[in-house]
């Protein structure tokens, strides 16, 4: 796939999913919105940019993988994927349905392209991703493994023994993203089990750590470059996000974690997402 490295196309590709997550959250009428908002901007550079795969050919053995560990913003992936080519995007809107290939959760078993496993146990994604990390490396197979994960996922001990066995086994070729938006179901992180100094515990784990703005198109594109480039040590990159960005009236608010728009609230979110796109627009850093 051409990676596209403009900032101004990346912010329309990112604008266009919100959209898209918006509006299948709402027809579904359950789901994870501001998780989801959070990660767009992540998931746009990874898809668009960073990434070695073929949408067209989603079992393509070279394929670089992407494990969606907080398995509950499945709402951001799906739609990321539509518009990367993988599925129509009109198959958005069957999200949660019965028979549906888009469930609440990531289900490999029900064959939508581009879904390299079954996720959603919080914590569980490094270990995933850590396992076919190593059995990359003993095929001596040039693929780099990410593993998408929240900050409050971070307090499962599971997380912990996998970044430990990944530094024991110098994986240079897992990359772990942590949406660092501070908030969880219950509220902040920092109230329910605080995580800092976080930078300082994985480092202390052995990993090679990358701090940036998640929702600035240059920085995570050279913090995916940088990541790449680590020898014998596994990359975190630790993105600094908004929950709910792009609509300013839930943005930072944790009530939002597992609420969706009602029918009378889906046109001021839109409306709200296409404002914020075009203020961004003019910003001189995307």
């Amino acid at each position: 796939m051409q990676k596209i490295s403009d900032a101004e196309t990346l912010l329309k590709l990112s604008f266009l999913i919100r959209n898209s997550v918006v509006r299948m959250l709402c027809k579904a009428g359950s789901g994870h919105l501001g998780g989801s908002l959070s990660l767009a901007d992540i998931c746009t550079t990874l898809y668009f940019n960073t990434l070695n795969h073929q949408p067209n050919n989603p079992d393509w053995p070279d394929r670089d993988r992407v494990i969606l560990s907080a398995g509950h913003l499945a709402p951001v992936l799906y739609a990321t994927l539509a518009h990367a080519g993988y599925f129509e995007i009109e198959e958005l809107y069957s999200l949660r349905k019965v028979g549906s290939r888009l469930q609440g959760h990531p289900a490999k078993d029900k064959g939508l392209p581009g879904i390299e496993t079954s996720s959603g146990s919080l914590g569980q994604g490094l270990s995933i991703a850590l396992g076919m990390a190593l059995a990359a490396k003993i095929d001596s197979q040039k693929i780099t493994i990410h593993t998408l994960m929240g900050d409050g996922e971070l307090q499962e001990g599971q997380v912990w023994e996998a970044a430990m066995a990944a530094a024991h086994h110098k994986l240079d070729n897992l990359i772990a993203i942590v949406d660092k938006n501070g908030l969880q179901i219950d509220g902040k992180t920092s109230d329910v089990m605080n995580l800092e100094p976080l930078r300082n515990k994985w480092e202390s784990f052995g990993w090679n750590v990358i701090e940036c703005n998640g929702h600035n198109f240059n920085e995570l594109i050279v913090s995916f470059e940088s990541a790449k480039k680590s020898s014998k040590k596994p990359t975190v990159i630790l993105a600094r996000t908004i929950m709910g960005k792009g609509i300013k009236t839930i943005e930072n608010d944790s009530r939002w974690h597992g609420k969706v728009p009602g029918q009378n609230e889906i046109a001021d979110f839109l409306c709200q997402l296409e404002e914020s796109y075009k203020a961004e627009l003019n910003q001189p850093n995307l």
